[in-house]
């Protein structure tokens, strides 16, 4: 099976914490040439060093951009104008009941979320496909796109429309080696979870340790994991799809949720 991505140049976009530095840090130890983003320029440089101290040997660059707007999609693309995969991992999440969210969150939502893969996918993709023989898009989608939830459907609708997204841009390449993924992650134990299920706990009166318990007895219960998963659990699968190993994998929605989603197609 081969891995190896010696020679490739890899934008992994929110990519200081969580799900992004993990991947940034698997590409890395994979022989990529690693771009980590984020909007804090002290939280890039210390990504940055994280990943390389995962991956001595690798080369890795700072890009201190907010994508999620135009203007920062451009100024990006401007710095960094080709690359051989692109993982589209930027996201927000934001849990509000349906009634309590505003025309601004659903903007928001869609322009963090949607957009800036959408403005990035337009730009590498189309250079991808003219100037190289090989390059890999992925979107980190959700298990959320497919099973919506009910405490933030924006969320959801932003995490089903990366799906659609993804596969309608791997039609525009038939018979090449470029490739279009998205990858859906279930409950995942990133950095932010225990500050946002302290939040809720709060407006719950509640325990975080109580949350923990009930997200798979009562949010997700279908889990069959039963259990978070952790970072570089999902990061696995995303390096995998990105890897030259992945060849035949194209168009596809891939699961790591944890066995969520009951649907086996």
């Amino acid at each position: 099976m081969d891995l190896d991505l010696t020679d490739k140049t890899a934008l992994v976009t929110g990519s200081t914490r969580g799900i992004g530095l993990a991947t940034a840090s698997g590409l890395a130890q994979m022989g990529a040439e690693v771009i980590v983003n984020g909007r804090d320029k002290a939280a890039v440089g210390e990504a940055v060093a994280k990943v390389q101290g995962a991956a001595p040997l690798a080369k890795v660059h700072a890009a201190v951009f907010d994508l999620g707007n135009a203007a920062g999609c451009a100024a990006l693309v401007k710095q960094f104008p080709d690359v051989d995969i692109l993982v589209n991992n930027l996201g927000i999440y934001d849990p509000k009941g349906f009634f309590e969210i505003e025309d601004s969150d659903w903007s928001k939502m869609f322009e963090v979320n949607v957009m800036s893969g959408v403005r990035l996918t337009r730009h590498y993709l189309k250079r991808m496909l003219e100037d190289k023989d090989w390059g890999r898009v992925v979107f980190v989608s959700s298990e959320s796109g497919v099973y919506i939830p009910k405490e933030m459907v924006h969320y959801g609708f932003s995490k089903s429309a990366q799906l659609v997204i993804a596969r309608g841009a791997a039609e525009t390449t038939k018979g090449t080696n470029v490739t279009v993924n998205s990858v859906m992650p279930g409950p995942t134990w990133v950095e932010m979870a225990p500050v946002r299920l302290a939040a809720r706990a709060k407006t719950m009166g509640t325990t975080v340790e109580d949350l923990v318990a009930r997200t798979f007895t009562e949010r997700r219960p279908a889990s069959l994991l039963q259990r978070y998963a952790k970072p570089e659990e999902v990061a696995n699968l995303i390096c995998y799809v990105c890897s030259k190993a992945s060849s035949a994998t194209n168009g596809a929605a891939l699961r790591v949720d944890g066995g969520i989603v009951t649907n086996p197609f």
